[in-house]
């Protein structure tokens, strides 16, 4: 194999990639401060020292709905380009577009079945 300038051009973008990736950890561990104890392991809420227990755990059903959220969510903002370019290819694309909702509305329904939607109280 013959090794060209574009070769060393494919290798300099590499090796900068690398650099920038690497780089910042590097600088930030260099210089970052030492100090541990006081008002730098507290949590920050808005300049406010916390009161009582700051570290509270979330529920693991809050993280579910966030994660169904952004799936829909982010499907649901696909839609509206979809329908814009589609909408020149006619029926055809209408007909794709109208089978992703209803497999999407068969994935709410199936997790509305599953309970995942049902929020279920604290046992105190």
């Amino acid at each position: 194999m013959i090794f060209t300038w574009m070769h060393l051009v494919v290798v300099c973008f590499f090796l900068a990639g690398a650099a920038m990736a690497v780089g910042p950890l590097i600088t930030s561990f260099l210089l970052a401060p030492r100090a541990r104890g006081g008002d730098i392991g507290l949590p920050y809420e808005c300049g406010i020292r916390p009161l009582g227990d700051a570290w509270i755990r979330f529920g693991l059903n809050y993280y579910i709905y966030a994660l169904l959220f952004l799936a829909f969510e982010v499907d649901v903002l696909y839609l509206l380009p979809v329908a814009v370019v589609y909408s020149r290819f006619g029926l055809d694309a209408f007909f794709k577009v109208l089978i992703f909702l209803l497999i999407l509305a068969l994935a709410i329904l199936f997790f509305w079945a599953k309970g995942v939607f049902t929020w279920p109280r604290r046992l105190q």
